[in-house]
């Protein structure tokens, strides 16, 4: 370095510094030679000693990269309490320059690196911000809006012709899996809280398999739940349907930036496109029926995401009868389960 630079460190995370209070506060004094010193300071004694809990080399390596592009004079590094982290002991630090550009890569205890640079007066909170809504504004496949989980029937009226016994579930063997093509840009943002909106095009399955030996079958007076006569490995009701779910989600994130959990809750609209039973026999021979059963071909309802850390969970309920009214039983289709 070929001319004298002063550093003057000032705001540590835990140093909570004020001009009117200079006469009061402590500094520290580095000389080095008669040429350069290095000032601490503080407003008691107590601060200075807590900077036995950061990397000065990493300061200085990083505050002296700056300096080929400053003018002379004074220059200032101010760590506050978004960029602490980087000059803690435990924080790996890489300066790298190339074409001119100086680049600081930080690569935490926790293994997240994000990058800054003379060129970007952004804070790093501000590009990782960046980057994230970058990632989601592309289309993601399964992402979110895909999952897998259960099925249940929620009877909304009782109806004589169809006790609830003649179309008991198994809780386990009613599965529900989905498809997605999503979406979701942010639409607003701060450091711990952010706004998106979820939608796209959703393929579901709802998968309804009985507890009995009843087979579900169309006749001209409505849907009717038959005894089969015999003994079988399984009977179900499967339902294909296209839908189209928008969700306004609030996503939250802790003081380093890393997700802690989402809560969001919307509605869907969709289409039946398909819909059939299958039933196995003991031997594993399979027989399969396509109709439309007298369901509903439009459904709508209500879905809620709730997020813990990475790990994503939904609930769905349809909000209309999964039959035509008086063709079937009054129930609406409850799914749940874990995102992909």
């Amino acid at each position: 370095m070929k001319y004298v630079f002063t550093t003057l460190l000032m705001l540590f995370a835990s140093l909570a510094w004020a001009a009117p209070e200079r006469s009061k506060a402590d500094s520290l004094v580095i000389l080095f030679g008669n040429k350069t010193r290095l000032v601490i300071h503080s407003n008691d004694k107590a601060g200075i000693r807590q900077l036995s809990n950061y990397d000065i080399n990493k300061i200085i390596r990083d505050m002296g990269m700056k300096l080929d592009s400053a003018k002379a004079g004074e220059t200032f590094v101010v760590i506050d309490e978004n960029r602490v982290q980087r000059y803690l002991q435990d924080t790996v630090l890489v300066v790298t320059q190339r074409d001119g550009e100086v680049q600081v890569t930080i690569k935490e205890s926790e293994g997240r690196r994000y990058d800054s640079s003379d060129n970007n007066h952004e804070s790093d909170w501000s590009s990782r911000n960046k980057n994230r809504r970058r990632k989601n504004d592309n289309w993601d496949i399964g992402a979110d809006g895909g999952g897998i989980g259960l099925n249940t029937l929620v009877e909304k009226s009782a109806n004589p012709n169809y006790p609830k016994e003649s179309y008991q579930l198994r809780p386990l063997g009613s599965r529900y899996i989905s498809l997605a093509l999503s979406q979701m840009p942010t639409i607003a943002r701060s450091q711990h809280v952010a706004f998106k909106l979820f939608y796209g095009l959703e393929v579901s399955w709802n998968n309804y398999m009985f507890q009995n030996d009843v087979i579900a079958q169309k006749n001209p007076n409505g849907v009717i739940f038959a005894d089969a006569g015999r003994d079988l490995k399984k009977s179900k009701l499967t339902v294909c349907s296209v839908n189209l779910p928008v969700v306004p989600r609030l996503s939250f994130y802790n003081n380093n930036g890393r997700k802690v959990g989402h809560l969001g809750f919307g509605g869907y609209v969709g289409y039946r496109v398909d819909s059939y039973t299958k039933i196995k026999e003991t031997d594993s021979n399979k027989e399969r029926q396509h109709s439309d059963f007298h369901l509903n071909d439009f459904r709508y309802g209500v879905i809620a995401h709730i997020g813990v850390a990475r790990t994503n969970f939904f609930i769905k309920y349809d909000l209309n009868s999964m039959f035509k009214t008086d063709k079937g039983p009054d129930v609406r289709a409850l799914s749940f389960g874990i995102g992909l």
